[in-house]
């Protein structure tokens, strides 16, 4: 038998804009601690083998932030703190149950273009 594949991947964004730039960071003063809080809520959950947590760049949805994307299922979670993240994991991932307050708004998130959609919008 081979090693488990992960139940879940969490995308946490970790973009820091410098100094001055106008589009706000999922990454501040403020919530430079929340990746560190996921791994280790996972990690006291005993959810470290079912989970896999990914530090990943922009997730283009800047305005929201701090962003986390839960797979499967697309699940954009938005506004983050570290008391939310604890109930998305105790709620979302070992409840099974979406905590649909936290989502993205679906006007920041609508259904996914097609391979063939976003290249005949890129004039290709």
């Amino acid at each position: 038998m081979g090693i488990p594949q992960p139940a879940f991947y969490i995308f946490k964004c970790e973009q820091s804009s410098p100094p001055g730039m106008p589009k706000p960071s999922c990454v501040n003063e403020q919530t430079r601690d929340l990746f560190a809080h996921l791994s280790q809520i996972i990690m006291q959950k005993g959810l470290i083998a079912t989970v896999h947590p990914v530090r990943t760049a922009c997730l283009n949805r800047c305005q929201q932030g701090p962003v986390m994307l839960i797979e499967p299922g697309h699940y954009m979670y938005v506004n983050l703190t570290k008391e939310k993240i604890t109930r998305i994991i105790d709620e979302h991932i070992i409840g099974g149950k979406v905590i649909r307050e936290y989502l993205i708004a679906d006007e920041f998130w609508d259904e996914p273009l097609s391979v063939e959609e976003a290249m005949k919008m890129a004039g290709r």
